[in-house]
């Protein structure tokens, strides 16, 4: 007997009418997902996602009665689950967003303007795939499952005198934000070692993220600048619209360079390239960490630093919104640790 898989059960969330037919065309041209309801406010929103129970909720985050925020937080206090949020590629809704993410939503979807039938056809295509990934974990993990998740160390993993980190790359995708928020706060001020984050977010973003963290964390957080030296103690954060290298000029002194090369690059920053980069500048004293995303971005970056001796750390399935990068660095064997996200810093820090 052959058992149907079930569809994806999709409720959207947008006062736009024109927006509700457009997200329901696009995630109904893919026959795994079924729209379950579509709601006119974020009121009209919390009662449908409680009446429904749908996998996912997609939530514009202006509307009237009840905006998409205020939906979230009811949302993930009474019944949680994968909520995408629409976003305008703007310093504004790049804030929005973060705040979003902060209450829970597991990513954000970018509200572009499409410039040709090609563009349509990819953001399309993007949307689907996003909504199947977070779908994948229908879940909020309870609070006492992270806690007592115990990290997975291959042996022999220990740090030695001969054995020093100076740089750490941490690398992550969807649900990225927010777990780089959960990570970076547990990392001491008197830490000797240097910090790039590289997270695939539009440039208007990367800024309004390091501000962000900046205001949360003992380390000084900012976005990269190009030239900008690497310094132990501090947190540079790739910019969006650019690949960040890092580039070694002598013993003493490493600096970010910013580039639009290659061109037929899909992500801008590239996790890969970064990590690469590192491993270059650094050998072995350079550490990688993949955190939860999709696709798998930063596996070849790790090989780099395996193969110069570097630690690479990976998230564990059951901790992340999409278990895709870290699961790409964990199957090909190339993770000394695997970390439930809660503890990656505490992990991190020992191996400094």
């Amino acid at each position: 007997m052959v058992f149907k898989k079930k569809p994806i059960r999709v409720l959207i969330v947008d006062d736009s009418a024109f927006m509700r037919r457009v997200v329901r065309e696009m995630l109904e041209s893919d026959p795994g997902i079924e729209v379950v309801g579509a709601a006119r406010d974020g009121q009209e929103g919390v009662e449908m996602t409680l009446e429904l129970d749908p996998d996912v909720v997609t939530m514009d985050i202006e509307m009237p009665r009840m905006n998409g925020l205020e939906a979230i937080d009811a949302i993930m206090a009474r019944s949680p689950r994968p909520i995408l949020v629409f976003s305008s590629i703007t310093s504004e809704g790049a804030e929005v967003t973060l705040e979003a993410l902060d209450k829970g939503a597991a990513d954000y979807v970018e509200k572009t303007i499409a410039r040709s039938v090609l563009d349509v056809l990819q953001v399309k295509k993007d949307f689907v795939e996003k909504v199947k990934a977070v779908s994948r974990r229908r879940r909020i993990i309870a609070a006492s499952v992270k806690k007592t998740a115990t990290p997975y160390v291959r042996p022999p993993v220990h740090k030695t005198a001969s054995h020093v980190t100076d740089l750490v790359v941490i690398g992550t995708s969807t649900g990225g934000p927010r777990a780089v928020q959960q990570v970076l706060p547990g990392i001491p001020k008197d830490v000797d070692a240097a910090f790039v984050i590289a997270v695939h977010m539009p440039q208007a973003f990367t800024k309004a993220f390091a501000e962000r963290m900046n205001a949360h964390c003992a380390l000084p957080v900012k976005e990269a600048e190009d030239g900008e030296q690497i310094r132990a103690g501090r947190v540079l954060v790739a910019p969006g619209g650019v690949q960040t290298l890092i580039e070694r000029r002598s013993a003493a002194s490493a600096k970010i360079h910013l580039t639009k090369e290659p061109a037929s690059s899909i992500y801008r920053p590239c996790i890969d390239l970064t990590i690469g980069s590192a491993a270059e500048a650094y050998g072995s004293r350079a550490m990688g960490v993949i955190l939860t995303g999709m696709g798998h971005d930063g596996k070849e970056g790790i090989a780099a630093i395996k193969k110069k001796g570097g630690w690479a750390l990976a998230q564990d399935e059951a901790s992340c919104t999409v278990y895709g990068m870290p699961k790409a660095i964990v199957d090909a064997g190339l993770a000394d640790v695997i970390s439930p996200l809660d503890k990656i810093s505490e992990e991190i820090v020992k191996l400094l």
